[in-house]
Formats: C-alpha cells, structure tokens, sequence
C-alpha cells in the first residue's frame, strides 16, 4: 500500500531522517525517540508494528525483532513543520534497551543527575540471540 501522501507531509532531513518520539497511547508515558526514513514509516504504516531506522546499523529496525519488547501502532501524528513524528503505541515491555520501561529515566533535581526509574529487566536477558 503506498503512503504517498504521508509521505510527502514528512519535512525528512538531508540524510533521508525524521525524529519520531513514541508514547504509550493510554498513558501519555514518553518512552523513546529513534529515526524513521520513509522506508520505515511505510512499513509501520502497512503492518502497524512501528518499524524505525538504525544510524548504527544503517538499516531497519523493526522494535522488539531481536527483544520481544514490541510496539504497536495506534496512530502516527506529524507536527505542524513536518519535521517531527509523534508515534503514539502500544509498547509490550520495555522500550529502552537498558531494561527499563522508558528511555527517559535520568532526571537533573538540585542540579543533580538522578535515576529516576530503575531496571526492570536485565539487558542481557533482553537480546539473547
């Protein structure tokens, strides 16, 4: 199924990229930020498995492939520029590959860096392959 007009809305970067920032749909908890192409906006698009774009890897990176810890689309918000993507989801565990629900857990209080939500699930145990 082509996305032309989404598509064309999306202000992507010189290298191809759109910031996308995932929040869990229910709650409004923000739990990551990742780079979508219009490859991958496509494919999130068509299978409702939110599916981002890896700089390190330089290719997809469909959420939760290799964890289990997936995401599920419940609707795709473009901001008023274009140059921003809200991806409201359903996430299945943790987001953040350090084991913990959101990739937001360090906080600055009292000029103070501080942990502000702990592990829930042992990394290693997340990308067991």
């Amino acid at each position: 199924m082509a996305h032309d007009e989404v598509i064309s809305s999306i202000k992507f970067d010189d290298r191809g990229l759109v910031p996308a920032i995932a929040q869990q749909f229910d709650s409004g908890e923000v739990l990551m930020m990742a780079w979508m192409n219009a490859e991958s906006v496509s494919e999130t698009l068509d299978t409702g498995r939110v599916c981002y774009w890896s700089r390190s890897r330089q290719s997809l990176w469909r959420k939760g492939e290799t964890s289990g810890q997936t995401q599920s689309l419940k609707e795709m918000i473009v901001d008023c520029d274009g140059d921003t993507l809200l991806l409201k989801v359903d996430q299945i565990g943790v987001a953040c590959h350090t084991g913990r629900r959101s990739c937001f857990f360090s906080a600055v209080r009292d000029g103070s860096l501080i942990t502000i939500a702990e592990q829930i699930v042992d990394p290693s145990e997340l990308y067991k392959t």
